[in-house]
């Protein structure tokens, strides 16, 4: 599809580097501890868990063209079939 894949969270380069191995992913995981492109990217909101209230990193996919043009956002995303979801957005605009 001519597209790449890029992960980002806040967790240190170390846990990236276990996570990747743990679900053997085929893409790079960037390590933003200092959380300047999460909140860039506003992906580090207020959220709330059993009633309390935290500061915490939301799952968001951008899709960014060629032209380093946002041309999709899925906010709070859940990983099952959103490869799938994703995909689909990036064939449609090919065809």
């Amino acid at each position: 599809m001519n597209a790449a894949i890029v992960g980002c969270s806040g967790d240190s380069v170390a846990a990236q580097a276990n996570f990747k191995a743990k679900h053997k992913l085929n893409f790079p995981l960037l390590a933003d501890t200092g959380f300047k492109v999460i909140e860039a990217y506003g992906a580090r909101r207020m959220k709330s868990f059993l009633g309390k209230s935290f500061l915490g990193i939301v799952r968001m996919t951008f899709w960014i063209g060629p032209d380093a043009r946002i041309r999709g956002l899925w906010d709070k995303v859940t990983p099952k079939g959103h490869a799938d979801e994703v995909l689909a957005a990036i064939e449609n605009e090919q065809a």
